[in-house]
């Protein structure tokens, strides 16, 4: 998550240009969120809705606070459909890895 949060608040002026589109942007963000998703569901199977409420308010407070001119980046809705798309698929990576475990298959 820290990672997350310093990659998301880094500002445009000391983020290294690597030539990312738009469309890697949003695979940044559904990755991200994929993993923090399937790491959150692994290791607190009882709590799957309060990560998934967690894991939506902070990518929405994430789009929030970037809208603010400070760190210099923009605000941006599509980012935070990224997000829950890659939670989603994280929760499915996960509950596919529990249903192999639990049924024995190695």
């Amino acid at each position: 998550m820290a990672a997350v949060l310093l990659l998301a608040f880094l500002p445009v002026q000391l983020s290294p240009d690597i030539g990312w589109t738009v469309h890697q942007d949003k695979l940044n963000h559904a990755a991200a969120f994929a993993v923090l998703a399937a790491l959150g569901s692994l290791g607190w199977p009882e709590r799957k809705i309060r990560l998934i409420v967690l894991l939506a308010f902070t990518g929405a407070a994430i789009e929030v606070l970037q809208g603010v001119q400070l760190v210099g980046r923009d605000m941006d809705a599509l980012d935070l459909v990224a997000d829950c798309a890659g939670m989603a698929f994280g929760l499915t990576i996960a509950s596919w890895t529990k249903r192999r475990r639990v049924g024995g298959l190695p």
